[in-house]
C-alpha cells in the first residue's frame, strides 16, 4: 500500500464529511486489524494484529495479539501500556497521552478540529482518503491519513511518526455501535507487575 498523492484544492470533500459522520453517529466501535511497520527507507519492520473496541468519548481497548502481546487501554483519565511478556505497565496522564494520537482521532469527540487540521487528500482505488495533521508541534506524529470507502466504512489508517516511520493499519469486521461492557476499558494491573507512572 502506498500514501495517498495529495490532490490540491478541495473538488472532493468527502473523506473529511466521512469523518465527522463517523464520530456524529458512531458511539462505539469493534474491529479487527492488521498492522504493518516501515521504517524510513520503507522497509518492512514488524507485522501484528489485534482487536480494538472505543467508546465516544475517550475510552478505548487495543490490544495486539501477534507477534507480541500488548494491551493499550484508555479509561478517560489515565492510559495504560501492558507488555504481557515483561510484565511492565506503564501509565500515563490521559490528556498527555492521548491528545492528538491515532485514538484521539477514532475514539475523541465533535472538538476534532481542535486538535487536527483535516485535509481531504481525493479518491484512490474507490478508498476516500483524508489527512489529519496535528496541531500540538509536541506531537509524536507527523500526519495521520484515514481511508473511508465509498458508503463511509473506515477501512485504512496510515500514520508517519517523527522518526520517519509510517504505520499502515487495515480494519476487517468493523461494527458501529455494538454495545460494550464497561469493564473493557478497566484496567487492573496483573499480580507482580512493576508498574510506570509517567
Amino acid at each position: 500500500m502506498s500514501l495517498p498523492v495529495l490532490i490540491l484544492g478541495d473538488a472532493n470533500a468527502a473523506a473529511v464529511n466521512q469523518l465527522k459522520t463517523f464520530i456524529r453517529e458512531t458511539q462505539t466501535v469493534s474491529a479487527k486489524f492488521s498492522q504493518t511497520l516501515l521504517d524510513k527507507n520503507a522497509r518492512n519492520i514488524q507485522k501484528s494484529s489485534g482487536t480494538l473496541e472505543f467508546e465516544r468519548p475517550d475510552k478505548f481497548r487495543w490490544i495486539y495479539q501477534t507477534p507480541y502481546e500488548q494491551s493499550i487501554v484508555g479509561d478517560g483519565k489515565q492510559v495504560w501500556f501492558y507488555d504481557h511478556d515483561l510484565n511492565q505497565v506503564t501509565v500515563r496522564e490521559f490528556n498527555i497521552a492521548i491528545g492528538s494520537s491515532p485514538a484521539a482521532l477514532l475514539a475523541g469527540n465533535s472538538t476534532i478540529e481542535d486538535n487536527f487540521e483535516l485535509i481531504n487528500l481525493g479518491v484512490q482505488d474507490d478508498i476516500e482518503w483524508m489527512e489529519a495533521i496535528p496541531k500540538n508541534k509536541d506531537s509524536a506524529f507527523e500526519f495521520i491519513q484515514l481511508g473511508f470507502s465509498l458508503n463511509g466504512d473506515l477501512q485504512y489508517m496510515a500514520l508517519r511518526d517523527n522518526f520517519g516511520q509510517t504505520t499502515y493499519l487495515t480494519f476487517s469486521e468493523l461494527i458501529k455501535n455494538p454495545v460494550l461492557p464497561n469493564k473493557l476499558f478497566e484496567f487492573v494491573p496483573p499480580d507482580g507487575a512493576d508498574v510506570i507512572s509517567e
